[in-house]
């Protein structure tokens, strides 16, 4: 049983990556297939093409900061 534990615990200590992993994917496959795709950098919203170029759609409010494991009520 104890093994189990250590193994789901490796595979869980995993998942921030993997999830990056497949945002970074997801990412690229929409821009290879002639799909738009948004992006924030800055404190903008970007629409970025297929060309490689980038239309600025609008200022948006800065990134909420949380601490690991703190829980949030999204209204």
């Amino acid at each position: 049983m104890i093994k189990q534990e250590e193994t789901l615990s490796y595979l869980e200590s995993h998942i921030p990556e993997m999830a990056a992993s497949a945002v970074t994917q997801a990412y690229w496959q929409a821009l290879a297939s002639g799909n738009k795709v948004l992006e924030s950098r800055n404190g903008a919203l970007y629409e970025i093409s297929p060309d490689g170029s980038r239309k600025k759609l609008k200022n948006i409010a800065a990134p909420t900061a949380v601490v690991r494991g703190e829980k949030r009520r999204l209204k």
